[in-house]
């Protein structure tokens, strides 16, 4: 599967927009797997909006929802445990986001998936693992927060920096 036709239809959605729902468009984008803050942050800059406003604007989607998976991983492994009487048993296939998340765990632990999940696996996809690692879920929402701020703040400012360069916007 391409992921093009993803892409394009963020930009063109981001672009149909106007105001106030081009940033909603920019929070939600940013809270789903799939796109996150790498892809949503350059095409919405590129588009023209405001590069502190949209980076602020995903930075709060892309946590929120990390956020909402921790709480979510919380309750769903205590329901999960109670209802098979703590059996950890899991038989399924592992995916290869999955398996990059893993070894970055393996290698740098919860400090490196921090950094290293938003570009290489998807921030989701890293909190997951840091979780079923056993890790605390404050200390993952903790770093993931860090994470998530420090790409942002390189994915906006190169952004804004390509734009203008370009002189697209």
């Amino acid at each position: 599967m391409s992921l093009t036709p993803l892409l394009v239809d963020v930009g063109t959605t981001l672009e149909d927009a106007t105001g106030f729902v081009q940033y909603l468009l920019v929070f939600i984008f940013a809270a789903i797997p799939v796109f996150e803050i790498l892809v949503v942050i350059p095409i919405a800059i590129g588009l023209g909006l405001d590069p502190i406003l949209t980076g602020i604007i995903a930075f709060a989607g892309n946590v929120l929802s990390v956020y909402a998976l921790i709480l979510f991983h919380g309750r769903l492994s205590a329901w999960w445990a109670n209802w098979r009487g703590n059996d950890d048993d899991d038989e399924s296939e592992p995916t290869d986001r999955y398996a990059r998340a893993r070894t970055l765990w393996d290698r740098y632990g919860l400090p490196g998936i921090s950094f290293g999940g938003p570009i290489l696996t998807g921030v989701h996809i890293a909190a997951l693992v840091a979780l079923l690692a056993g890790s605390r879920e404050r200390l993952v929402a903790g770093w993931m927060t860090v994470g998530i701020a420090i790409w942002t703040v390189i994915l906006t400012a190169a952004s804004a920096f390509g734009v203008s360069l370009l002189g697209i916007a």
